[in-house]
């Protein structure tokens, strides 16, 4: 979003906002006559959209794009002023000045967040939150969010990175250097226009205008940029939420705004009914639409043509127009510290959160959320924005305000390098440790019953716990391709130079959780193992306890698997629950299986792991290894009597497995076991974990299927 700092000048219906820099931001003194307050009222309100929205609804309001608008209008008509009236552009020195002025309050709330994090936050999010800083302070956070494709309006925000809300910024940073150069091509364009028509022809009052020129190109961004983001909005709407490409249309909207407002002459009657047609339907946007998962396509017209349709409507020259509530001397304060505030309420939320363990706040302890980021808000504003702004020596030398980026960016990257450093040393340490310490599910054997395991650093380090899906080779290859676009995304391990026996694993992440112990021991055997996962999919016959993409993707599993004729189809048997009943049988396990026990293929079944409603190495993390929290009791996790034992002969060459007894022993399910974590999350077995129960899952395969 841009707030312009105040003090710096800022453009509406043609009239400029300036403020003296020796008079206090937002006090009479400090405006001149051309003083247009009800755009920082507008501004104001925006961000008190965003956080309203967030802290109390869980929602997206659609804040973001009227300021995505405004910023856009108002860099417009200074351009456009300054093309017009034969002043050069100056890029680098405009980039530079603006930089100065808006990166000094990310580095403060960002070395704010990382006291935070590291006060707060369990390790294992450590690593993502640096990444994210640096991406916040390169401007780049927008994009490192849509490759993790995160839910950016979940409703339980207490597990979300506090910086997370750094996308629309680093949106805007781009923005930032596309549309000046757009600007000074258009320029360049229009010169070079007019020498040709005063060269060649005398048709010079026929020439169009600079302005239509650039109406023209922005049209052009407007029309592609709109028919991207409706076409990516309907394929992939979490990667489009965050792409710049899909967004380049509201700032496209601002800058036709800004050429046309100075056409736009409405009465005074109109003016009150557009302020105030604006203004409801820019506050009811979040409310009416479904925001977070319809944006940025054409829905996200409706809040930036109402915030359009406010600033129209201008100084309505009316008592009962919409600017006078827009001229409130506190919202007009807000508004001068609205952009220190879009950067202080997230990470406060987050935090606030997770220190109290709470997935959204009350009345009260909102408000209290709220007051403090206006607090700290003000603050920034004051006597880190406002100092810098005033600063005149970088203001003399482009080379000085170069230095003085530097310096800022500098105050951010050591205190991360350093951090990333030391995280990268932890984790070294942590995977050098003789495997004897570390044995993970062999300290649960029967030979090593009662015997203490030895003190050691817990594996994988949590840095590290990202990594710890396991490893399948690549996309399946050959023979082995599906013919089936449902099943694109099938995955085999290197097959063996001589394949002795060939395994389909069917079913969802649990499923791909054991290929850490499957995959090594294939390959010992010679055997070719395919996977055909889907998350959240578990395999069973069709029914109506699934939706209708689960079933469809089990479906040309099954046909696959008939096609093919494995030796043996992998599955996971039961199905594990994070509240009661914790286990159960997976819903038509068994006529989901019978076409292949019928075919003369074998399948394997698996008892489930347990599932938990709290994130277990964070628990560790932040509690201990010791603590009860982390050590869950078996009745809350299992069931009392196995669902697979109703499965035994009822289906010949169906031979179950159960690991339940090196996952959850002596009455627990442990975070951790044998110096290892257990769990990657709330309900994912770790790789490495899975890695050390390799010789008990091979003697329990070969025994229960009879296989040599």
């Amino acid at each position: 979003m841009l707030w312009k700092p105040p003090g710096g000048s800022q453009v509406t219906n043609e009239r400029t906002i300036t403020s003296p820099p020796a008079a206090a931001a937002g006090s009479p003194a400090s405006r001149k006559s051309g003083y247009r307050p009800e755009v920082q009222g507008l501004r104001a309100l925006a961000v008190l959209m965003v956080v309203t929205y967030h802290v109390w609804l869980g929602r997206v309001s659609g804040g973001v794009d009227i300021f995505l608008l405004i910023s856009a209008f108002l860099m417009t008509l200074s351009f456009a002023r300054k093309v017009e009236s034969g002043k050069p552009l100056r890029l680098l020195h405009h980039w530079l000045h603006l930089l100065k002025r808006l990166l000094p309050a990310v580095v403060v709330v960002v070395l704010g967040v990382l006291i935070g994090t590291w006060a707060i936050l369990p390790a294992s999010r450590w690593a993502d939150i640096l990444d994210q800083a640096w991406a916040s302070l390169l401007y780049r956070q927008n994009w490192l969010l849509a490759d993790s494709a995160v839910d950016y309006y979940a409703q339980d925000h207490s597990g979300a990175s506090p910086l997370q809300h750094f996308w629309s910024l680093s949106i805007q940073g781009q923005v930032f250097v596309l549309w000046p150069l757009i600007f000074a091509g258009v320029a360049l364009l229009h010169r070079g226009l007019r020498y040709a028509v005063r060269r060649w022809t005398r048709l010079d009052d026929r020439l169009p205008g600079y302005r239509a020129l650039l109406a023209v190109a922005f049209g052009a961004v407007f029309a592609m940029s709109l028919a991207y983001s409706v076409e990516q909005t309907a394929g992939n709407q979490a990667y489009a939420y965050f792409d710049t490409r899909t967004r380049l249309w509201e700032f496209a909207l601002g800058s036709l705004l800004a050429l046309a407002l100075p056409h736009l002459k409405p009465g005074k009657a109109l003016r009150v009914v557009l302020g105030w047609v604006g203004l409801a339907a820019m506050l009811s946007c979040g409310l009416l639409l479904t925001v977070d998962r319809s944006f940025p396509g054409f829905i996200a017209l409706w809040p930036t043509l109402a915030a359009a349709a406010i600033i129209v409507a201008g100084r309505s020259g009316s008592r009962f127009g919409v600017d006078r509530l827009l001229t409130w001397r506190p919202l007009v304060a807000l508004g001068d510290n609205s952009y220190a505030l879009y950067l202080w309420h997230w990470p406060l939320l987050v935090l606030a959160l997770a220190g109290a363990g709470l997935s959204a706040p009350n009345l009260w302890q909102g408000l209290a959320i709220v007051a403090a980021s206006i607090v700290l808000a003000v603050l920034t504003t004051r006597y880190v924005e406002k100092p810098l702004r005033e600063w005149h020596w970088p203001q003399r030398r482009a080379w000085r305000t170069a230095v003085v980026i530097a310096a800022c960016g500098a105050l951010l990257a050591g205190p991360v390098t350093l951090w990333q450093s030391h995280m990268v040393a932890d984790e070294a340490a942590a995977a050098s440790q003789p495997r004897e310490l570390t044995p993970g599910a062999a300290a649960l054997a029967p030979e090593n019953a009662g015997k203490p395991t030895p003190d050691a650093k817990i594996i994988p380090a949590p840095g590290a716990m990202k990594n710890e899906w396991a490893d399948i080779d690549g996309l399946c290859t050959g023979a082995n391709v599906p013919s089936d676009p449902l099943l694109e995304g099938c995955l085999q391990n290197s097959p063996p130079a001589k394949v002795t026996k060939k395994i389909v694993v069917l079913g969802d992440s649990h499923a791909q959780q054991y290929m850490a112990a499957l995959g090594p021991v294939a390959k010992s055997h010679g055997w070719e193992v395919v996977t055909l996962l889907k998350g959240n999919c578990r395999f069973g016959g069709e029914s109506d306890e699934r939706d209708a993409d689960c079933n469809a993707f089990n479906k040309a599993s099954a046909a696959y698997v008939l096609e093919h004729k494995p030796d043996a189809v992998f599955t996971v048997a039961s199905l594990t629950h994070k509240e009661a009943p914790f286990e159960t049988e997976v819903p038509k396990y068994l006529e989901g299986i019978k076409p292949f026990t019928d075919a003369g293929i074998d399948v394997v079944g698996i008892r489930d792991n347990p599932r938990f409603p709290i994130n277990m190495p964070e628990c560790v993390q932040t509690k201990g290894p010791d603590a009860a929290e982390c050590n869950v009791p078996l009745q809350e996790s299992l069931a009392a009597s196995s669902p697979l034992d109703a499965y035994r002969g009822k289906v010949a060459r169906l031979h179950l497995m159960d690991m339940s007894d090196f996952i959850c022993a002596d009455g627990t399910c442990p975070a951790v076991v044998g110096n290892v974590y257990v769990y990657k999350d709330d309900n994912h077995l770790t790789k490495t974990y899975v890695q050390t129960m390799i010789p008990m899952f091979e003697k329990r395969l070969l025994a229960a299927t009879g296989w040599k």
